[in-house]
């Protein structure tokens, strides 16, 4: 299968197929005039990064979760670890959106809205003065 076919299958631009290649994520044979030839084993690689990286998984994590998954002695306690850290950093950032949120909820609320030039909103992004 040629890439433009690999593509279609993984749902992966050619673009990015061809990055996992380059960063070693990937290692298609080559035919004789030199175009990449996927078998199954790599497309079902592919298949797996793209179902990573939509997880948000980095491209280190994916490297290592796809090293794991092709050792057969691996301990699910290693996979757990890595999964465990992107899940706290994924919390991490919904408590930032829900402090970010609950912030600028506050200083639309506080807002008339109207023609008058004093704004909330911009007291509120000013930043603070030192007396």
């Amino acid at each position: 299968m040629n890439i433009s076919d690999a593509a279609k299958h993984t749902g992966l631009p050619a673009k990015t197929i061809r990055y996992y290649e380059d960063i070693g994520l990937i290692t298609p044979m080559r035919d004789l005039n030199g175009y990449r030839v996927f078998r199954e084993t790599e497309l079902h690689k592919l298949t797996f990064l793209a179902r990573a990286r939509a997880l948000g998984f980095s491209i280190e994590d994916c490297r290592a979760l796809l090293a794991l998954y092709e050792d057969q002695s691996r301990a699910s306690s290693d996979v757990k670890r890595i999964a465990r850290a992107h899940l706290d950093e994924i919390e991490a950032k919904i408590a930032d959106l829900n402090a970010m949120r609950d912030t600028l909820s506050t200083l639309v609320q506080a807002c008339a809205g109207d023609s008058r030039p004093d704004c909330p909103i911009l007291q509120g992004i000013e930043p603070s003065r030192k007396a």
